[in-house]
């Protein structure tokens, strides 16, 4: 499997990439957006270019709105491919996996679990609801690539999978930002 670091993706030495938000990529994030950004914690990720890929975001917006997913994808050119991969059927793929593969059906399931956990070490919001299905269904693989790029190889099967089934995304030209 490839790692964010092997895919050129620059990480922190803990293996994750996550940054304090400056003015500079609060512009870029809205940019690939189309919209000023919400509840931005931080930069999980960034594409080779050094630009967001991928924000943490507070449980609760500014205007106290539930916000659940912890991980946002923000790169207009890897949303593109995700969707193209959504498209193609892999979120069904996943999930019949999920009943098929008792190991991966637990490893999911851990995921969700350390996604709440982390989320909640923000600010709980109450609920047993992570994101993109979790943990029974693939709903989102937006939600799981995320999760895994910001988390790093491991924690997340489907994501890694999703991941393993983008190629190098990133080396197609150049992004939008």
């Amino acid at each position: 499997m490839t790692t964010p670091a092997s895919r050129g993706i620059p990480v922190t030495e803990s293996g994750r990439s996550r940054d304090a938000v400056s003015a500079e990529d609060l512009a870029v994030i809205a940019e690939q957006l189309g919209r000023p950004p919400r509840g931005v914690l931080a930069v999980a990720a960034r594409c080779p270019a050094g630009h967001p890929a991928v924000v943490r975001t507070a449980p609760r917006l500014p205007d106290g709105t539930p916000f659940p997913t912890l991980y946002y994808l923000t790169c207009p050119k890897l949303a593109s491919r995700i969707g193209t991969l959504e498209a193609d059927g892999l979120m069904r793929e996943q999930t019949e996996r999920l009943a098929e593969e008792p190991e991966l059906a637990a490893a999911y399931r851990a995921a969700h679990e350390s996604y709440l956990a982390e989320r909640d070490a923000i600010e709980p919001l109450g609920t047993d609801v992570s994101a993109g299905g979790m943990p029974d269904r693939v709903k989102c693989l937006h939600v799981h690539i995320a999760h895994s790029l910001a988390a790093g190889p491991g924690v997340n099967p489907i994501g890694d999978d999703a991941i393993d089934h983008l190629g190098d995304w990133f080396t197609t030209g150049p992004c939008s930002a």
